[in-house]
């Protein structure tokens, strides 16, 4: 049995677990143990004997408990860990540090879309957002209208018409938490400056009125905001035929947008995660927390997210809080979420999913460790709301769900025009109107699936420096913002992936 077939991984000098780099077969010596059964790559192998009740630790840190005693070389994964709550020193603020930016000379560049109100874009859509479910299909026509006349083949500069529609807007309050989410999210992508022009289309008696939001927003009907509601146009074919006039009209403005040199400042980056497996926190994760620590030194923005996501390592974020109200604002979020999950007969280990468990992750406290880390270094400068603008350089983070289609629509509601999704079993994904770059966390799974797989990160098992795979990912939002499709932009993800956060009652 050959040196390769017995590689595993220490993360931390205190950890009692080692992460198992390919297949381990039993009777292999592993650090002077003998490994007792055998155990899958990207799972966990005792290196030491653990009591019952002892903590787990991976990363230098508590992933779970031992539901029995665990002798040295035994698999330790669902059958003999558990999770129960435990105290974490939050340490508020004690490793914030000032933005350390790089001089101006020294700073990146793209070429991107500058909009008349100075905010720079990626990309180049016209979007077509419903105000309620009802108008999801008259939405969907037009594009379909746009298509069938050849127009965008006169407008060769416009990335393309997005149906973007969504299942709610009407059965809720007209006030309140669920409005005002689905309200940021509705007016973050009509205002995302990956968007030339949008349309909004309505049905005409719902509760999310068109109306209200232009007045809200200060919004005014113009060649590249346009608005009408069905039952105002006299029906669904007569709402096509307008919805389509008015793409005749805002096409030709959207096609005058060029491409320009602009600071690498005016990229905000959204960070996912998705289909993680053991190798996430290994591979992918920290190489994206690289890339996201060298965005920020160019002035830029990260937005970490997916709070039930970071459940167990939201010290570690406390701790690199600029302020002490930072870290606590993000305290209560988890404190929120406790209490969703509990109201809702869930639980916060509910994640991870059972693929995350095939992958090797056993409680939701080691899937946040790796998770956090698409974070990189940097001090935490704002902690939002789902779809809340984000309004700061540098790193942040957005409370939204652990599900990659709402926790994306949320980080493109607040701004992210480019985004970069790490994957470990192979996630299906596309972000329109933000671009979306898939990182594979192992060589294998990028050779299976390279026809979605942007990055292979599984190279740095092989020796690859952390470093040097962040500067490769850097570069590629660079080139990616600047008008490099991916993958999944060529095989044509992104209009269903529009789901905002349904959180009150369907009534």
């Amino acid at each position: 049995m050959g040196p390769k077939e017995a590689r595993t991984l220490r993360l931390h000098v205190n950890d009692n677990v080692l992460v198992a780099l390919d297949r381990l077969n039993p009777g292999i010596s592993i650090e002077g143990v003998i490994v007792g059964a055998s155990i899958p790559r990207g799972h966990k192998v005792a290196v030491a004997p653990i009591a019952e009740g002892e903590p787990i630790r991976k990363f230098g840190q508590i992933i779970g408990f031992a539901t029995c005693p665990i002798a040295p070389g035994a698999w330790v994964h669902e059958h003999n860990v558990a999770m129960h709550d435990f105290t974490r020193d939050y340490r508020f603020a004690e490793e914030a540090r000032p933005q350390e930016l790089l001089p101006d000379a020294a700073r990146a560049t793209f070429q991107g879309f500058r909009r008349a109100d100075g905010r720079a874009g990626a990309r180049n859509y016209i979007g077509i957002l419903t105000s309620v479910n009802c108008a999801a299909t008259a939405a969907r026509h037009i594009a379909r209208a746009v298509e069938k006349a050849g127009l965008l083949e006169q407008f060769p500069g416009v990335d393309g018409i997005i149906p973007l529609v969504h299942g709610t807007g009407c059965g809720m309050s007209s006030k309140g938490e669920s409005f005002e989410t689905l309200k940021r999210t509705q007016w973050g992508y009509a205002a995302n400056p990956n968007m030339a022009a949008v349309l909004i289309v309505g049905l005409g008696c719902e509760v999310f009125q068109i109306a209200r939001m232009k007045e809200e927003y200060g919004l005014t009907e113009s060649d590249v905001f346009r608005s009408l509601t069905i039952q105002e146009e006299g029906g669904t074919r007569k709402a096509i035929e307008a919805g389509l006039a008015a793409m005749r009209d805002m096409l030709p403005k959207a096609a005058n947008s060029e491409r320009e040199t602009i600071p690498a400042s005016e990229l905000t980056l959204a960070l996912q995660c998705g289909g993680s497996d053991g190798h996430s926190g290994i591979t992918a994760n920290p190489a994206l927390g690289v890339a996201a620590d060298i965005l920020v030194s160019h002035g830029g923005t990260a937005i970490l997210s997916e709070t039930p996501e970071i459940y167990g390592a939201e010290h570690l974020l406390t701790r690199r809080a600029e302020t002490r109200e930072l870290g606590e604002k993000l305290v209560s979020m988890i404190r929120w979420w406790e209490d969703y999950t509990s109201r809702n007969d869930g639980e916060m280990n509910n994640n991870p999913s059972p693929g995350n468990k095939a992958g090797g992750l056993t409680t939701i406290l080691e899937k946040s460790l790796g998770a956090v880390a698409k974070g990189g270094t940097s001090t935490l400068r704002g902690v939002y709301r789902y779809a809340e603008k984000i309004d700061r350089k540098g790193f942040v983070f957005m409370d939204t769900p652990g599900f990659d289609p709402v926790s994306a629509t949320g980080q493109v509601a607040g701004g992210a025009n480019v985004l970069c999704f790490t994957t470990g079993r192979g996630s299906a994904y596309g972000c329109k109107p933000t671009p979306s770059i898939k990182l594979a966390t192992t060589s294998d799974m990028f050779r299976h699936m390279v026809e979605d797989m942007d990055i292979n990160c599984g190279d740095v098992l092989d020796g690859v420096s952390l470093e040097k795979k962040g500067e490769e990912i850097f570069a590629k939002i660079l080139n990616v913002a600047s008008g490099e499709r991916t993958k999944s932009e060529e095989l044509g993800y992104g209009d269903a992936e529009f789901v905002p956060w349904q959180i009150g009652a369907t009534m």
